[in-house]
């Protein structure tokens, strides 16, 4: 039951304030402040009290009433509670993902749960795109951002539903940005001899550095992140086949990848491994170094274009993007392909993939021709050719008579068919046939039956 009190440091004061002390629905002490007036506190204790039974009696939605008050959470609380729910992913992705997102709910004002709006956004990312000269790629990672979001507030029931429902991305086909292009072996041998051959440092490594970098990333087609944690005790060479093993920590689907080696990298690294200590890291701070810019300088070393029309030809690209195109290229499957290059879904696996007409035209070739039969193989192919007359005469297969248009004048228009007799026994139409089903047919052509007048057939 409610009762009303005054603190005593409420009493010493002329207009003292009450308190309501009472018990809620879920059988907690609850304290409340109530008036200067002991009467409007009194009534105040009693409405608690009343609806303290109407939520016991099931009158009162609890859920409800609690989901409104999360709504008018100031909505700076929720992006805190769900940056501690991204902590499962990589830093770089957590950074990105609250960046995007406080951006757009600056640019749109928000600041309740509640004022989140499907138009809002659309409006506040399509001007943004505008004034900065954003792509389409970037327009859909926003999206995807604040739509991550209230997808997780829904699920963890700050909102009822997700306000974002049938916000679309933009076609990221239409607006390319960045297009990378893959190296071919020849090209990869280049760039490994020009790095070797460098006496220069760039982004702090040295040539023969660049040039096992180079080599390892095309071999096993790990990324810039997945190189960096790479320790002498990330290898197993003992294994059949050898291994290399990236920690799920390093890893960008975040799970621990095992991936087996080529037998000649596997063959080089004895070497480089030999005196490092076993968790020495290969290429230190390599997540932090400006990589597409050692391969730039590299390239260009040797003669070959950073960037064509076919696209840049970055870190990423030459070791990563050239390792899968090769894969394909050289009979792997698809399947294959995917599970060695770590994807969830082969779309990823073929937007890696650079085949050009060369490798189109390479394929065609090896389409395996047509298998004629034994008997035909020493006749001539299907084609028209002119009869003696000089009319033209259709070419048929073997075995089977050509027959000649015209039987009744040459007006050059074909005979109706009667579908119901075989090909082979009604024999070519406009030449006499011994048989009696010709001259049944001549007869019934010469002779049509008279046609039934459409009175006759509406008649009841």
């Amino acid at each position: 039951m409610a009762s009303i009190y005054k603190p005593a440091r409420e009493k010493a004061k002329k207009r003292g304030v009450w308190f309501v002390d009472y018990t809620d629905h879920r059988g907690r002490r609850r304290t409340l402040k109530g008036f200067t007036d002991r009467t409007q506190t009194e009534r105040l204790a009693a409405k608690l009290e009343h609806e303290v039974m109407l939520r016991k009696r099931g009158l009162i939605d609890t859920d409800q009433e609690e989901l409104l008050e999360r709504k008018k959470t100031p909505l700076a609380d929720h992006l805190k509670a769900f940056e501690r729910s991204l902590s499962d992913n990589t830093p770089k992705h957590v950074k990105l993902t609250m960046a995007r997102i406080r951006r757009v709910v600056a640019g749109c004002k928000f600041e309740t749960a509640s004022q989140i709006s499907m138009e809002a956004v659309e409006e506040f990312l399509r001007d943004l795109c505008e004034k900065e000269d954003l792509g389409n790629r970037t327009y859909n990672h926003y999206v995807q951002a604040i739509d991550e979001l209230c997808i997780w507030m829904v699920k963890t029931r700050r909102i009822e539903s997700n306000p974002l429902v049938g916000l679309g991305r933009l076609n990221t086909e239409v607006d390319v940005r960045r297009r990378r292009r893959a190296l071919t072996p020849e090209e990869l041998g280049r760039l490994v001899e020009s790095a070797r051959t460098s006496r220069k440092k760039i982004q702090c490594f040295d040539g023969e550095t660049r040039a096992r970098l180079y080599l390892l990333s095309y071999m096993t087609g790990l990324r810039r992140n997945e190189l960096a944690s790479l320790t002498p005790r990330s290898f197993d060479l003992n294994s059949a086949p050898p291994t290399v093993t990236v920690e799920a920590a390093f890893s960008k689907h975040r799970r621990r990848d095992v991936l087996p080696l080529h037998p000649d990298l596997a063959a080089l690294l004895p070497a480089w491994l030999v005196g490092m200590p076993p968790e020495s890291l290969l290429f230190p701070k390599l997540a932090k170094r400006r990589t597409w810019f050692m391969v730039k300088k590299d390239l260009e070393r040797v003669g070959i274009a950073y960037e064509t029309a076919e696209g840049v030809a970055d870190f990423h690209a030459a070791g990563r993007h050239s390792h899968i195109t090769e894969l394909l290229r050289n009979g792997a499957s698809l399947p294959e392909a995917k599970e060695l290059a770590r994807h969830s879904d082969v779309k990823m696996t073929m937007r890696y993939t650079h085949i050009g007409m060369a490798d189109q035209a390479r394929a065609i070739r090896r389409l395996p021709a047509v298998q004629l039969p034994v008997e035909a193989a020493g006749k001539q192919p299907l084609q028209d050719a002119p009869a003696a007359d000089g009319r033209q005469r259709s070419a048929s297969a073997s075995g089977v008579a050509p027959c000649q248009s015209g039987a009744h004048g040459d007006t050059g228009a074909s005979l109706p068919r009667n579908d119901a007799t075989p090909v082979a026994d009604r024999g070519c139409r406009g030449f006499s046939s011994p048989d009696g089903e010709s001259k049944k047919w001549r007869r019934r052509e010469s002779n049509p039956r008279p046609g039934i007048s459409l009175r006759k057939l509406l008649r009841v």
